[in-house]
Order: C-alpha cells, then sequence, then structure tokens
C-alpha cells in the first residue's frame, strides 16, 4: 500500500503534466491565429489608405486642372487653419 501511492501520485503528475502541455498548445495555436488575423487587417488597412491616397492625388489633380483658383483657395484656408491650431 505504501508503494501504491508513489506511484499514483506519479501518475497523476505525469497526467498534469500531459494537461498542462495540452493547454499550452492551445494558448499557442490562439495567438497564432489572433497574430494571423491582426496581420492581415494590417495590411487590409495598409491597403485602404493606398487605395484613399491615390483617390485623393486623382481629385486634387483634377481640382488644380479644372479649377485652379478655387482650389488655391481652399489650401490657403486649410493652411490658414492650420497654422491658428499650430500656434494655440
Amino acid at each position: 500500500m505504501a508503494q501504491n501511492n508513489p506511484a499514483r501520485a506519479s501518475d497523476r503528475i505525469s497526467d498534469l503534466k500531459d494537461k498542462a502541455t495540452d493547454q499550452f498548445g492551445r494558448v499557442a495555436d490562439q495567438a497564432e491565429a489572433v497574430a494571423s488575423r491582426v496581420a492581415d487587417q494590417g495590411r487590409e488597412a495598409g491597403e485602404s489608405v493606398q487605395e484613399v491616397a491615390g483617390n485623393l492625388k486623382g481629385a486634387i489633380d483634377k481640382s488644380v486642372k479644372d479649377q485652379p483658383m478655387a482650389t488655391l483657395a481652399v489650401a490657403a484656408a486649410a493652411g490658414f487653419v492650420l497654422g491658428a491650431l499650430w500656434k494655440s
């Protein structure tokens, strides 16, 4: 009976070790999945920003060509507002 307790304790420790290893593996898999999702979302956000920048550039080019004085007035107003915000 005295030898039975150490054997059961050893089995219990082995079971706990296996459970901990399995849990660690699941956590690692979940962390990898989250990291992959975040990377994909970051990539998509970067592509969206590039698309918006391209659209903005096209709109500004068209505005400068079609209405140069109005575009200049908008740029001056934006500069004035930014300057006033920067000062305060």
